[in-house]
């Protein structure tokens, strides 16, 4: 068997092994999204369906990852509920959703320098709450 034969078995293996690798990344990264997507739902359904208990919680990322990327949530006094995009809070990607609860607050209700705090409610794909429509205050409603 000449060089040249061997260079072409050493390469067709090679390129062998890197499409395999490749194939082998792209499963890892959709079993990660599907676990990513599991965890968040299961956190969902026990948020929404029992009111609780926050912790643990997936991070940012992992409800970014699995394709829920919208937080509703809900004033305790007035019981406003608003859609808050994840990818727009300023935090990093790792921190748990639960750390997220004592940084928000409502505007809606708002008094001076006191702001009530808002309850979790559930992950979502899509904001499901339209957005607060502001008026003007000399305007007609």
């Amino acid at each position: 068997m000449g060089t040249k034969s061997r260079e072409l078995i050493w390469g067709g293996q090679i390129m062998g092994a890197e499409i395999r690798a490749r194939g082998a990344r792209e499963a890892a990264q959709k079993a990660a999204r599907e676990a990513d997507r599991a965890e968040a739902h299961a956190w969902s359904v026990r948020m929404e369906g029992y009111g609780g208990a926050a912790q643990p919680s997936p991070t940012i990322g992992q409800c970014i990852s699995g394709g829920l990327g919208w937080l509703e949530v809900e004033c305790n006094r007035c019981k406003t509920r608003a859609s808050l995009p994840l990818d727009a809070i300023r935090r990093t990607r790792d921190t748990p959703i639960w750390k997220l609860e004592a940084s928000l607050k409502c505007r809606s209700c708002r008094k001076g320098r006191s702001s009530p705090p808002v309850r979790m409610i559930k992950l979502t794909e899509a904001r499901e709450i339209t957005p607060y429509k502001w008026v003007h205050p000399d305007e007609e409603r």
